[in-house]
């Protein structure tokens, strides 16, 4: 069968010291219509609004480079707060935040650096309204040539939060996120996003568990998903550089694994990935049943399916052949549903060119 991909021009794909293959340029997608990013977004699928953001970029052109001098400064120090406290964040910090202490992260080896704020109103100052909201910032792995980075936004102990106990903090952490990176307006007052979402949520969505993706050369996010309770998905948009993805529902996602691994053709990948005959042979038990797979697929170590999606070139260029890859460049926008865990939509992420890329992803409740 002739491939639908015009690969007169290849673009290689490098994650963490892996290479992963090439890939062709994607054609870019027209915009859809309102109906089918509704659709979309039903059936389960990731979709692509191309360019809807490039006249707010361009808005918005000083607090993405300040943006940039930001993560510049964090690479070269690991430290967020001595900035924070200088031009131009501390004026908008001090206008409904109190900067409350500062954690190295000693016991995260991914952790930079978290920054405690409480919140109060402006005309109140003596009122806190709002306690435990805290931006940390991390390198997105441990790869020592990785340079990725993000900065979380949420309140409470990290990794116990629940997006739905206290609509309140969670409110006043994305203004958090507001007054460092004011670009997040982007998103959160963008009338085509909130036009297309209140259509799909049946009313207005907030924006919690914000984070600030920069995307550095040989970075990017190994294939995952994002359900948690409380959220219906996400809204990632490219501010800065090009990013690739691979995006795909867990039920279609498992299929290609199974259709892979049992394929004649694809022993020798495999082999190369998982030279353990003994991981090969439980992978090709695991894949007998989609529950079985599925119920793997959620252990926190699921390394033999993880060998497949994330470091076999072939799997990759099976995915994108079929259809579930996308290109996005800086105005795009990206929709990902995370219906459950059973339908929800997983996916990757590879950096594409030489420099980092400045990226917002937002939860949808």
């Amino acid at each position: 069968m002739k491939s639908r991909l015009n690969t007169n021009k290849m673009r290689s794909l490098k994650r963490r010291g892996f290479d992963l293959g090439q890939t062709p340029d994607l054609p870019r997608p027209e915009q859809p219509t309102a109906d089918a990013v509704q659709q979309a977004w039903l059936n389960d699928s990731a979709i692509v609004l191309p360019s809807l953001l490039n006249e707010n970029i361009q808005k918005h052109a000083e607090n993405i480079q300040n943006s940039h001098k930001l993560m510049q400064n964090v690479l070269k120090t690991a430290e967020i707060t001595p900035f924070l406290e200088q031009a131009p964040y501390q004026e908008r910090i001090q206008k409904n935040f109190f900067l409350v202490a500062a954690s190295p992260e000693e016991h995260d080896e991914q952790g930079i650096e978290k920054i405690y704020f409480d919140a109060f109103e402006a005309s109140k100052q003596d009122e806190v309204v709002a306690e435990e909201l805290w931006c940390k910032g991390s390198w997105l792995s441990f790869h020592e040539e990785d340079a990725s980075l993000r900065f979380r936004f949420s309140w409470g102990m990290e990794g116990y939060e629940d997006v739905s106990a206290d609509p309140l903090k969670q409110a006043w952490a994305g203004k958090l996120c507001d007054v460092i990176f004011p670009e997040s307006s982007i998103i959160t007052q963008n009338g085509a996003i909130l036009g297309y979402l209140s259509s799909i949520l049946g009313k207005k969505p907030s924006f919690v568990e914000r984070i600030v993706y920069f995307n550095a050369p040989n970075g990017g996010a190994q294939m995952h998903h994002d359900v948690e309770r409380g959220h219906a998905g996400v809204v990632f948009a490219q501010l800065s550089g090009s990013t690739f993805w691979l995006a795909i529902t867990k039920p279609k996602l498992m299929n290609e694994i199974i259709s892979f691994v049992s394929c004649p053709q694809h022993q020798a990948d495999i082999e190369a990935v998982l030279p353990q005959k003994e991981d090969r042979q439980v992978l090709i038990k695991l894949c007998e049943t989609h529950d079985d797979l599925s119920c793997y697929m959620e252990e926190p170590d699921h390394e033999l399916v993880e060998a497949i999606i994330d470091r076999c070139p072939a799997f990759i260029a099976q995915l994108v052949e079929n259809g579930f890859a996308h290109s996005l460049e800086a105005g795009d926008v990206l929709l990902l549903p995370q219906r459950d865990l059973d339908n929800c939509v997983w996916h990757s992420v590879f950096t594409l060119g030489d420099t980092p890329g400045e990226a917002l992803s937002f939860a949808v409740r």
